[in-house]
């Protein structure tokens, strides 16, 4: 079973009831059944932009801990993901999206539960389209 890419907004949106789109992220989390995986890029990200909600870091770490985010390494490949920087810098792709480009190349899955409407640009494995599977549209 190939496993979907998660990012940032999602994870924010999951743990801040207050997020316009919380309740979408929820169910598009609960009706999925596959792994969700991610990096420590998006994990840093997440717990940066909570930092001002009680608790809710912790719960970004809490999710790793009890494996509902899978965390894949994947600065072993520092230099794929310099290459996406540079390859998007003209989108200004952050970090964390550099790494879930590169990710989805290494574990060969381009379906990412993600609010950035920038994977619709992005390509990985040379010129492959992400599936986005946007909690909005589902």
């Amino acid at each position: 079973m190939k496993p979907v890419l998660l990012d940032t907004g999602v994870i924010v949106a999951l743990l801040d009831r207050s997020e316009r789109y919380h309740s979408a992220c929820r169910d598009a989390v609960e009706n999925l059944r596959r792994p969700l995986v991610t990096c420590e890029a998006v994990i840093a990200e997440s717990c940066y932009l909570l930092r001002n909600l009680s608790g809710a870091p912790e719960a970004v770490v809490r999710n790793v801990e009890e494996s509902n985010f899978q965390i894949y390494p994947v600065l072993t490949s520092a230099a794929e993901v310099r290459k996406s920087l540079a390859k998007y810098r003209g989108r200004r792709a952050d970090f964390a999206d550099a790494c879930l480009i590169v990710m989805a190349s290494q574990l060969n899955t381009g379906d990412i539960l993600t609010l950035d409407r920038d994977f619709t640009f992005y390509r990985w494995s040379r010129n492959k389209a992400f599936r986005i599977l946007n909690p909005l549209l589902s």
